[in-house]
Formats: C-alpha cells, sequence, structure tokens
C-alpha cells in the first residue's frame, strides 16, 4: 500500500466537495463537464483559454466532451502567459458577439483569472483598475456575474477556488489583484489526467506557485485558523508529492495531491500573503518571470526576513515538510528555510534572481512596484520599500 497517499480517494473514484464553489475532482473528473454546464442552466457557454493548452490537445478534449453532450459553445483561445487588460477587453468582445450566457475557463492561472476578469465586465463598467484589491476595490462589485466553471490543467495559481483574479492593466501599469467573492467559481473539474502532459519546469514553477501561497498565507499576520490549517495540509502535500511528478509525471495520486494543494493554497490565502508575492507581481511585469519562479527564487530570502518574528511558525513548516519534531524551534525554523532551498533547486529551478535573468539595475524598480502592491501589508514583519530592496538584493 503506497501509505504516503493514505488520505486521498483510489484514482478511479470521482468525489463532490463543497467549498463555497462545488469542486468535482478525480482522475477522469473531465467527462462530468456536461452535467455542470447543464445544472447551472448554460446554453452557450464561452470557453476561455490559451494557445499552450491548445497545442497541448487539452481544448480539443474539452471541447470533444462539450460536443458529444450537444453544448453549443464559443472559443476564445487568445489569453497571453500573465494576462493583460486587452486580453480580457478581447475575451469580453467574443462573449458579446458570442451571445454567450456563461464561461467554462481552461489552463493554468492565466485563462482562469482572465476569464473572471471578462466575467466582472459582462455586468461591471470598465476601468479594471476601479476593482483593484489594494484600493478596496471590491466594494464596487455589486452586480450578478453569469456562472464560470474551472478546470485547471497545473496546479498551482488555485484560482478554481479563489475569489481573485489578476491581471497587468494599462493605466495602473502593474499586475493588480482584483478580490471579491462574486468571483469565485460556480463549479470547479479538477482532474489530474488533465496535468500528465504539463512539462518538467512548468510542473516544477506552478508548483512552487501552490506551496508560496500556502507558505505565505501560514506565516500571514492575519487571523483564521481554518486557513492555517489548510495551509500547513498544503505544505505537507507539495513536499511530498513535487518530487515524485518530476520523476513519474503520470502518478495520478501524486498529481491529485499536488492539484488539492493548489485550491489549499488559494483557500488559505484570503487569509493574506506576503512580501513574496509582492515581489513576484513585480518580477512578471519589470523582469518578465512566470509567477511561480518569481515566487520560488524570492521565498527563501523573505522567510529568513521573516525568521525572527515567525520562528514558531517557521517551525512547523520543517516539521511538515518532514524534519523529526524534537529539535529547538529556532533550529528547526532555520530548517524549514533549508527545506526550501532544497525543493527548489531539487525542483531544477533556478535559485538566484540573477540565474533567473533578472538585472541588478532593475532591483530598485521591483521594490518601487512591490511596495505599492497589497499583498506584502500581510507579511508577518512590517516591511518598508528599502526592506523590499533589501530582500531582492539578498535572492540576487
Amino acid at each position: 500500500m503506497d501509505t504516503a497517499f493514505f488520505d486521498l480517494p483510489d484514482s478511479p473514484r470521482i468525489s463532490v466537495l463543497s467549498w463555497p464553489t462545488r469542486i468535482v475532482v478525480g482522475a477522469g473528473a473531465l467527462k462530468r463537464l456536461p452535467e455542470e454546464v447543464q445544472r447551472l442552466g448554460l446554453q452557450r457557454p464561452l470557453v476561455v483559454t490559451d494557445a499552450g493548452v491548445a497545442k497541448a490537445g487539452l481544448v480539443d478534449r474539452v471541447l470533444a466532451v462539450l460536443g458529444e453532450a450537444g453544448i453549443v459553445h464559443v472559443l476564445f483561445d487568445r489569453v497571453k502567459p500573465d494576462p493583460t487588460e486587452p486580453d480580457v477587453f478581447a475575451g469580453l468582445e467574443a462573449y458579446r458577439t458570442g451571445g454567450c450566457d456563461g464561461i467554462v475557463a481552461l489552463g493554468g492561472g492565466s485563462p482562469l483569472d482572465a476569464a473572471k476578469l471578462v466575467q466582472l465586465l459582462t455586468s461591471h463598467s470598465p476601468p479594471l483598475s476601479q476593482y483593484d484589491d489594494a484600493t478596496g476595490g471590491d466594494r464596487f462589485v455589486t452586480h450578478p456575474l453569469p456562472p464560470l466553471i474551472a478546470i485547471p490543467t497545473t496546479a498551482g495559481t488555485g484560482s478554481e477556488v479563489s475569489r481573485s483574479g489578476v491581471a497587468f492593466l494599462e493605466d495602473t501599469r502593474r499586475k493588480t489583484v482584483i478580490f471579491a467573492p462574486a468571483l469565485l467559481p460556480r463549479a470547479a473539474i479538477v482532474d489530474p489526467e488533465l496535468t500528465y502532459g504539463l512539462p518538467p519546469r512548468a510542473t516544477a514553477a506552478t508548483g512552487l506557485d501552490a506551496f508560496t501561497h500556502c507558505l505565505e498565507a501560514y506565516l500571514s499576520n492575519g487571523f483564521h485558523p481554518l486557513a492555517d490549517a489548510v495551509a500547513i495540509d498544503g505544505i505537507r502535500r507539495v513536499s511530498r508529492s513535487l518530487p515524485v511528478v518530476l520523476r513519474e509525471p503520470t502518478h495520478t495520486r501524486a498529481r491529485l495531491d499536488m492539484m488539492v494543494s493548489a485550491m489549499e493554497g488559494a483557500m488559505a490565502f484570503q487569509k493574506g500573503l506576503g512580501n513574496a508575492h509582492a515581489l513576484a507581481h513585480a518580477l512578471t511585469p519589470v523582469a518578465g518571470l512566470h509567477h511561480g519562479l518569481a515566487n520560488a527564487v524570492v521565498l527563501p530570502s523573505v522567510m529568513a526576513f521573516n525568521r525572527d518574528v515567525s520562528r514558531a511558525r517557521l517551525a512547523r513548516v520543517a516539521i511538515a515538510m518532514g524534519e523529526p519534531s524534537g529539535a529547538v524551534e529556532d533550529v528547526l525554523a532555520g530548517l524549514a528555510i533549508d527545506r526550501v532551498r532544497r525543493l527548489v533547486a531539487d525542483a531544477g529551478l533556478p535559485t538566484r534572481l540573477s540565474q533567473a535573468g533578472v538585472k541588478e539595475p532593475d532591483l530598485p524598480r521591483i521594490a518601487e512596484l512591490a511596495f505599492r502592491d497589497a499583498s506584502h501589508q500581510g507579511n508577518p514583519r512590517p516591511t518598508t520599500e528599502a526592506d523590499l530592496l533589501g530582500i531582492a538584493r539578498a535572492a540576487f
């Protein structure tokens, strides 16, 4: 018996979980998509995805399932990696021109986030910047939104169960988080078989994104014991399963474990995030880094910055990652940082910003944008722009 995965269902079994999002999870769950479309009363959904997902053959699989059920759809497959405001408006035009009444979002965080913002603009006026979480923009999300079904093809952002969408906006000139309960997908189809073909580097980067969501939420200065429990479980799952899926890409239970951890990260970060995400949100527009990769590279330096105020929690992180529980708390806190550095390196990702292609002259601009990002407000240690620059230099 594979005891490391004893808490997961046997791979042929499909379960339905209630979060507020209804989650259909398990190998082969994609075949349940027509039931969810019909349950929500959709007659003509817009399928939002990107070229990479189409190239991998996953769009064809989804469209075949819809077609076999006689469900008419409109396809929009022009979302870019790390979506921009023009992507959202192009998707909105496809929605309106196609006479759509709901959305099926397929892919990683980029198509899922873009789909949420298309969903928002179907009943709310632009600009998107007025809904910025950093300025309390959720108060302007007041009208009903059409149903959205999310189908993740990575185990990373957990956007399929989160209430946020992220895009680079023209007027703010930064990656902007829009956060409102109405953005929660009505249903998620979580099928580990859709992640089998994800390349190793993308598997690693998205997996470290899920891990960072869990860890930053756990360390965050917010109060949410339920989020803490979910976050520490997600840390445990990534630690045990990311190495497995990198060795065995079609290991169904490990892939499912990673998808569970991604959802747990998104469930937990309602408590708050921290400096790693603030820096990552700046690294993408300035240096072009994939969001998960950016998180992975800066996370150990952020943990070191927080060590003095987060010893007890970092000690529990070390234990969740496999360290024996008998060591002194401060020793365990240091081991947690070491474990994360090893997790990143063993996943084959760069461990320094310089190795990831970031230029040293860009660090002040990265720190400036990071300080304008709301994520650092959840960091357990109060943080200035100078602190963020220091962390970026430590990670360089």
